[in-house]
C-alpha cells in the first residue's frame, strides 16, 4: 500500500508542475502581445503622424535639405582641402606725377636748363584688385584710375648753343625769372604759402641760398623762388673765359673727353658727376641697336642737374628693363622702365609717353621720392622723400 501511494503522489506532483508551467507560458505570451499592441498604438501611430504632418512637411521644404551620396560627400571634402582664392577691390588716393617736356634753345649755352613752366602734381583715385590665396596676397593689379586733381606739366628749355655754362649764383647776384608763372613762397617749400606769382624776366636780387631755393627780393615781393625757375646774365663772359681756357691738357687729350673714374660703390642718390659729352660717350654701345640710349643720353645728364640722382644708375635700370630699348613696351610706348606694368597684364598696364625724355624724367623723380632716400629727406622742389 505504501509503495503504491508513493507512485500516485509523484504522479500528482508532476501533473501540478506541468499545469503551472503552462499557465506561466501562456501568461508570458499574453503580456508580450499586450506590449506589442501598446507600442503600436502609442509610438508607431505618433511616428506616422509626424511624418505626414503638414507642419513637418512645411519644415522639411523650408530646410532645403538634399540627400547626397557618399561619392558626392567625398567630393565636398576634397574641395574643402583645395586652395581657397578670394579677390578684393581697394580704392586709394595717390599722387598724379606730372610730365616734363624738354625744348631745345640754341641761344642758351650747351647744357643750360631753364624752367619755363613749373610742374605741379595732381591727385588720383586708384582702384586695385588684390587676389588672396589662403589669406595671403598673391597678386595686386591696378584696374582703373580717376583723376581728382589734374597735374600741371613742367616745361624746360635746354641750351644747345656754343659754350657750357658753369656759373654758380652767389648772394647779391641779380637774377631773372624764366617761368611764365614763377611762384614766390613764404618758405623754401612747394607746400608753403604762395606770396606772389611773377611773370617771365622779372628782375630779382638774391638775399640767401637754401639748397635749391633762392631767397629773393624785388617787384614788391620778398620770399623764396626755385633756383631752376631763374637765370643769371653773364653767359657772354663765361663763353670768353671758357674759350681762353679751352684746349688740350699736357698729354694732348681734351679734358671734356676724359671719362671720370667710375665705381660700383658710387652713391645712387647723388649725381655721377659726368659731363653732358661724357654721358653720350658712356651710353654709346653696339648693343643699342636702335640708338635709343645714345640719342637720349643728355636726359640722363639733365635729371642729375635737377633731381640729385645718379643718371648712370637710371640708365642702367632702363637698359636692363627694356633690353637696350628693344622690348615691345619700350618701342611702342616710349617706356624704358616698364613703369606701371603689372605681372598679370604688363603691356596694357604700362604707362605710355610721348617720347623717351618724359619717361626718363618721371622715373628719376619716382626713384628719388619713393626709393633712394630715407623718409623725410629733403629732395627736389623743397619736397621731402616718402621712402615708401
Amino acid at each position: 500500500m505504501k509503495a503504491k501511494d508513493k507512485v500516485k503522489s509523484k504522479h500528482k506532483k508532476h501533473i501540478k508542475i506541468t499545469i503551472k508551467s503552462l499557465i506561466l507560458f501562456f501568461g508570458s505570451i499574453l503580456i508580450l502581445l499586450y506590449c506589442i499592441i501598446f507600442y503600436h498604438y502609442y509610438f508607431a501611430t505618433n511616428v506616422y503622424a509626424m511624418q505626414t504632418s503638414a507642419t513637418t512637411q512645411e519644415e522639411l521644404r523650408i530646410s532645403q535639405a538634399t540627400a547626397i551620396s557618399l561619392e558626392e560627400l567625398q567630393g565636398i571634402v576634397d574641395g574643402n582641402n583645395q586652395t581657397t582664392q578670394t579677390e578684393e577691390y581697394k580704392v586709394e588716393e595717390a599722387q598724379l606725377e606730372y610730365i616734363t617736356t624738354y625744348r631745345e634753345n640754341a641761344s642758351l649755352p650747351k647744357g643750360t636748363l631753364q624752367v619755363l613752366q613749373e610742374g605741379r602734381e595732381g591727385k588720383q583715385e586708384i582702384t586695385k584688385k588684390i587676389t588672396y590665396e589662403n589669406g595671403e596676397v598673391v597678386s595686386e593689379e591696378q584696374v582703373s584710375s580717376i583723376v581728382t586733381k589734374a597735374s600741371v606739366n613742367k616745361i624746360v628749355e635746354v641750351g644747345t648753343g656754343s659754350g657750357i655754362s658753369n656759373y654758380s649764383v652767389k648772394i647779391g647776384d641779380i637774377i631773372y625769372t624764366t617761368s611764365d608763372r614763377a611762384a614766390i613762397m613764404v618758405e623754401p617749400s612747394e607746400s608753403s604759402q604762395k606770396i606772389a606769382t611773377l611773370v617771365k624776366e622779372t628782375e630779382l636780387k638774391v638775399l640767401a641760398i637754401t639748397g635749391e631755393w633762392y631767397q629773393v627780393t624785388g617787384s614788391g615781393a620778398n620770399g623764396y623762388i626755385k633756383a631752376e625757375s631763374t637765370t643769371h646774365t653773364n653767359w657772354e663772359q663765361e663763353k670768353a673765359t671758357e674759350g681762353a681756357n679751352s684746349g688740350s691738357n699736357s698729354s694732348g687729350t681734351s679734358t671734356q673727353n676724359k671719362i671720370k673714374e667710375l665705381s660700383f660703390d658710387m652713391a645712387l642718390n647723388e649725381p655721377s658727376g659726368l659731363t653732358l659729352d661724357q654721358f653720350k660717350k658712356v651710353l654709346t654701345d653696339s648693343k643699342d641697336t636702335n640708338k635709343i640710349f645714345e640719342n637720349n643720353a643728355e636726359y640722363f645728364y639733365y635729371i642729375e642737374e635737377q633731381y640729385n640722382i645718379n643718371g648712370l644708375f637710371v640708365a642702367a635700370v632702363g637698359i636692363h628693363e627694356s633690353a637696350w630699348g628693344t622690348s615691345k613696351i619700350a618701342q611702342n610706348k616710349h617706356n624704358l622702365f616698364g613703369y606701371g606694368a603689372y605681372d598679370s597684364n604688363p603691356y596694357n598696364g604700362a604707362y605710355e609717353f610721348s617720347d623717351y625724355s618724359e619717361c626718363i624724367d618721371l622715373i628719376a623723380r619716382v626713384f628719388v621720392k619713393y626709393y633712394l632716400n630715407p623718409k623725410g629727406t629733403s629732395i627736389y622742389g623743397g619736397e621731402t622723400a616718402l621712402g615708401t
